[in-house]
This record gives structure tokens, C-alpha cells and sequence, in this order.
């Protein structure tokens, strides 16, 4: 039976991830915690600033010496990754020595920002949304799901990433699944319109679109270097393994990997627990064209 295999939160958008034995579903479906700092350019609104590489975010996808630093964290709870503090390292940069430092959430948020600012050479905020947090995917920000046996056969196809947990830091995904095939998560989503009903444990998910790749995983987690050709290669690859249950017009390209969720309220507040079962119940109909935020239809 297909079961939750791990689980990883990432409190501070585009830092370090930490591995939970059990996690809640917050407000708008993410596990509670996850994501919720981000930093972004000095004066962006984060509400309405883009995840893009240029689009007002301080992240991986724009800064590969975000990729250099280190993070640690205390957690609110057990089921909740919100971060109460956080030992920052980061290494020498220009006229920035390297240092380490641990802040007091929230009440440090100005000083970790000016610390970070310091090291990258420009103004940021640290900014905080304990209401769902700052997922990728706003129209689906539900946990992010992919196979350990998929993490492992990405990991076989570049010399440059050493195994699974390699390719998990690179993919930075939020659900882990153990006791499948490769690319099995690929039967978590459909057609446009159409969203896959997911079991896990007491939770219910609605697996809804495989995840478009940006630049970062072609970076090493550790120094932010980029792997020459790793989108053409991973292209190629991903196509010569293609499973025929992967074929729909959400896969509309093969830079696609990972698959995104929408949580229904009704789950909100429910408890995740690695070594849950996960159950696929059939298809429901979504919305993806009056909101954000995809719905389901009633």
C-alpha cells in the first residue's frame, strides 16, 4: 500500500526544509508553518509580488547565494513547522564575513532581514503570512506531492546529484511517498476541469497539476552552481520514461515534475503522520477559472 514516506516543511521560503514525524494542514490546506517567512526586495508587497526569478521575492529562482546558506529552527509545536526561531549561517560574501546568528521570531524580523541584506548587498524585508504562508503555486497551495522512487530515478540521471535526498533538496517537495513506482504521484492529476481525490490518512487532498521546474534544481543545494544542461537532459529523460498514465493537457510540456494539491476545507486542520496510508477515490470536478485559488465544485 502506497504511504506517507516523510514529510518536510520549509518555515523560511527558499531556506533549509526540516523533516516532521507529523504535521497539521493550516488555513488553505499547507502544513502548518510551511513558508511562512519569505524574504522579498525592500518595499515589495508580497501579496502581489510574482515567485518569478525577477518578480520581487528573494529567492532561489533570483538569487543562487540563497542557496549558501544554512538554516536551523525551533518549531511552535509538533504539528506545527512555524518557526519561534532560527540560527542563521551564512558564509563570506564581499564585505560580509561569514557568521552565524539565531533570531527570535517574530520579534527579530527587521534584524534577520538587515542580516541578510548585509550578506547579499541589498535591502530585503522578512515578511509573514501564518494564514497559509507563501506557496509557489497560489491557485494550488496544498501540500506538494512526489515518490521517493522518483526522487531516486531523477537522481540516476545526473552524475552531479548524488541520490534521492540529493534530488529532495533540489525539488523541495512537501509529501514523500514510499512503496511506489517511479512517477507514481503522475496519477494524482487529470485533465484541466478534473482533480483526483486523494487519501491520506484522515486527510483528504485533490491532487490537481504536475509542477512546473524553474532553475533551481539544476543548482547544488549546498553552493547554488548550476549544472550545465540539466533542463535539456531532464527533458529528455523524463519523456524516454514517460508512464502512460502521465498523458493528459496538464502535461503540456516534460519540465514537469511533482505534483501540486488543493486541500478542501473540511481537511483544514487535520493531521498528517508519516507512515499514513494514501488512497486515490476517484475524480472530482475543479474550478480553476472564478478564483485564485482552484475550487471544487459542488
Amino acid at each position: 500500500m502506497t504511504r506517507v514516506g516523510g514529510l518536510v516543511a520549509y518555515p523560511v521560503k527558499s531556506l533549509d526544509g526540516v523533516h516532521v514525524d507529523r504535521a497539521e494542514l493550516g488555513t488553505g490546506g499547507a502544513l502548518r508553518g510551511d513558508r511562512t517567512y519569505a524574504f522579498v526586495e525592500a518595499g515589495v508587497d508580497p501579496e502581489t509580488a510574482s515567485v518569478g526569478g525577477d518578480g520581487g521575492y528573494v529567492n532561489g529562482k533570483r538569487e543562487p547565494a540563497i542557496h549558501r546558506l544554512r538554516a536551523r529552527y525551533e518549531l511552535a509545536g509538533p504539528v506545527d513547522a512555524t518557526p519561534t526561531a532560527v540560527t542563521m549561517e551564512r558564509p563570506a560574501r564581499g564585505d560580509a564575513a561569514a557568521d552565524e546568528r539565531t533570531f527570535s521570531l517574530p520579534d527579530d524580523d527587521d534584524a534577520m532581514a538587515a542580516w541578510l541584506g548585509e550578506y547579499l548587498g541589498y535591502d530585503v524585508d522578512l515578511v509573514r503570512d501564518p494564514n497559509g504562508g507563501f506557496p509557489d503555486d497560489r491557485a494550488a497551495p496544498g501540500p506538494t506531492v512526489i515518490s521517493r522512487a522518483t526522487l531516486r530515478a531523477v537522481a540516476s540521471w545526473f552524475d552531479g546529484i548524488a541520490d534521492a535526498t540529493d534530488a529532495r533538496r533540489r525539488f523541495r517537495p512537501n509529501v514523500i511517498l514510499a512503496d511506489t513506482p517511479a512517477f507514481w504521484e503522475d496519477r494524482l492529476f487529470d485533465d484541466h476541469g478534473v482533480g483526483i481525490r486523494v487519501a491520506v490518512g484522515d486527510a483528504k487532498l485533490i491532487g490537481v497539476n504536475p509542477c512546473q521546474r524553474c532553475v533551481v534544481p539544476s543548482r547544488d543545494p549546498d553552493t547554488g552552481g548550476e549544472m550545465d544542461g540539466f533542463r535539456e537532459r531532464f527533458v529528455r529523460k523524463r519523456r524516454e520514461t514517460l508512464p502512460a498514465w502521465t498523458e493528459s493537457d496538464r502535461f503540456d510540456h516534460d519540465f514537469r515534475l511533482m505534483v501540486n494539491t488543493v486541500v478542501p476545507e473540511g481537511s483544514w486542520d487535520t493531521i498528517v503522520t508519516v507512515d499514513d496510508p494514501v488512497t486515490m477515490e476517484g475524480t472530482v470536478a475543479v474550478d480553476e477559472s472564478e478564483s485564485e485559488t482552484v475550487a471544487v465544485k459542488k
